[in-house]
């Protein structure tokens, strides 16, 4: 299962199962081998790969996307053969995330970060894309909101000799705009990213790198200073603030103050 949600707001866990074709949820303090108290399942639900998914707490809907490129819609609450409340047809991006605040759902793919209303449906088309060779884009694995401040998350597995890296832009930028700030990388510690999760209380973004076996935490204050307002468009000018890694920082700073206890060594050309 490469899909995972908690729902705050009902204490609970949401987790897709693409081989049984089910949306599983359980008890947000479920231990052990535990039934699922609910279970998305059946002809009617149109699932038939589902693979990952993404939560909209506040107001209470899960958005899961399938190979074919549609986005199926159900309640929190749906249990059974239950119909999705919306299809989305063939939004251009599978990687899908939502924000409640102001009422959007993002879409990433090989192609770009495309934004939508969040109750669109149908063959209904993005209000903005943002795509292009400015955005350095390098395989998109796995994007984020955070609706206080209106940025979109995306971890870069790297392709095409990039390597991985985490950028991040508005929800008000639209098209050929570079990301508005990147961090991680290029030539960092990222070789492979998987997950991503954002706790702007703490100005953090964790990364979980499949390579590395590992979850990197990188403090980057400057991204989460304020919240961004109006539009970016392609022919205006960006400010890209490039922020240090977390873990590189601490070594380099280790490294300045102990160096000279260690027979041998220089604090400078050696690093």
């Amino acid at each position: 299962m490469h899909g995972i949600e908690y729902n705050e707001v009902r204490d609970e866990i949401i987790v897709p199962q693409q081989f049984a074709q089910a949306i599983l949820t359980f008890r947000g303090d479920a231990d052990g081998s535990p039934e699922p108290i609910r279970v998305i399942q059946g002809s009617r639900t149109q699932l038939k790969e589902p693979d990952a998914l993404a939560l909209d707490a506040v107001n209470g809907e899960i958005f899961v996307p399938e190979d074919e490129g549609r986005v199926l819609v159900f309640p929190v609450e749906a249990n059974g053969n239950t119909a999705p409340v919306r299809v989305l047809e063939k939004p251009a991006g599978n990687l899908l995330a939502v924000d409640p605040v102001n009422n959007l759902l993002v879409a990433a793919g090989g192609r770009g970060i495309f934004i939508y209303e969040r109750t669109a449906q149908g063959n209904a088309k993005p209000i903005r894309a943002i795509q292009g060779p400015s955005l350095k884009l390098a395989g998109i694995r796995v994007i984020r909101v955070d609706p206080a401040r209106g940025l979109i998350f995306a971890a870069m597995r790297g392709a095409n000799s990039m390597a991985p890296y985490v950028g991040v832009w508005s929800i008000f930028d639209e098209g050929n705009v570079p990301p508005r700030w990147t961090f991680a990388g290029p030539g960092e510690v990222l070789v492979k990213p998987f997950g991503l999760a954002i706790d702007p209380k703490n100005q953090t973004v964790l990364v979980s790198d499949m390579k590395e076996n590992a979850v990197l935490s990188f403090h980057v204050p400057e991204v989460f200073g304020e919240r961004l307002r109006g539009r970016r468009a392609a022919n205006e000018t960006g400010i890209i603030t490039v922020a240090g890694n977390a873990a590189q920082e601490w070594l380099r700073n280790v490294w300045d103050n102990f160096s000279g206890w260690i027979p041998g060594s220089a604090s400078s050309g050696s690093r």
